[in-house]
């Protein structure tokens, strides 16, 4: 490293940036990330699902006349999520997406009676 720093390698204006650029490098040799902990193909998979399940309720809740009961349908199910956002294990999600579909299913036939 001390090589690095003397006077006579930093006088290029390139060995000067290789210098910067690998002092600003992290030491792991690998680059950190903004997204946290890579995902496994299931949850992956999940994750997409249960993104999918969301935008259908948003949809369905589209057709609800009245804005207040469209309002809090909406919020309600937000909330639904929200409060699940932290569930890692498999089986409890798709657990939730089960019993979510099954309400959801019960909640359409409503809608389109109204």
């Amino acid at each position: 490293m001390t090589l690095l720093r003397s006077p006579q390698l930093l006088q290029t204006p390139r060995a000067a940036l290789r210098h910067y650029a690998s002092a600003a490098a992290p030491p792991t040799g690998r680059k950190p990330t903004r997204l946290g902990k890579t995902l496994s193909l299931e949850h992956f998979v999940q994750r997409a699902r249960t993104l999918a399940f969301y935008r259908t309720i948003c949809r369905g809740c589209g057709r609800i006349q009245n804005a207040t009961a469209r309002r809090e349908t909406l919020g309600f199910a937000r909330a639904e999520f929200e409060r699940h956002r932290g569930v890692s294990d498999l089986a409890h999600i798709r657990y939730l997406l089960s019993t979510g579909k099954t309400e959801w299913d019960g909640m359409q036939r409503y809608i389109g009676s109204m």
